[in-house]
């Protein structure tokens, strides 16, 4: 187990998988995100964080949600609309016995209704990270269905 001071210690950035040159977009942001793993983000993309009137295509969102922010199925069907289509959302949340905490079933309920799948939760720092992807399609083909010629 870490320390709290092993814990401002770990690169969040890097840990949640960012990497020089992705276009991150940052919603939800309030005085009481951590600006350390916000930091740590910016430093691995090697850009700042861009905010809600950007008007193009992102790779990550990274959205700080809280208990009281709104309606989670319509803030993450919002969020998803500029995603590359291999982009993804990190939805962070305070964690258990912090103000604004969400059950994580709140976001796995969520996630479906908005389109999106889950893929995994990890700590960040006093947030808890979960990560959520659009499903992917089937790259089969599909039957034609009354084009047999008789």
């Amino acid at each position: 187990m870490t320390s709290a001071s092993e814990q401002d210690e770990i690169d969040h950035g890097a840990r949640l998988g960012f990497s020089r040159g992705l276009v991150v977009q940052e919603l939800g942001q309030d005085g009481d995100v951590d600006d350390s793993l916000r930091e740590s983000v910016e430093e691995a993309v090697g850009e700042s964080l861009v905010g809600e009137d950007h008007q193009g295509t992102v790779d990550v969102v990274l959205l700080w949600f809280r208990q009281g922010d709104g309606d989670l199925v319509d803030i993450l069907t919002e969020a998803a609309d500029p995603l590359s289509a291999d982009g993804h959302i990190w939805v962070l949340t305070p964690k258990t016995g912090k103000p604004g905490h969400v059950e994580p079933g709140e976001i796995g309920e969520a996630a479906p209704a908005a389109g999106l799948s889950q893929t995994g939760t990890v700590p960040a720092g006093a947030w808890t990270a979960s990560r959520l992807v659009r499903p992917k399609v089937s790259s089969r083909p599909t039957e034609q269905w009354g084009t047999s010629s008789v």
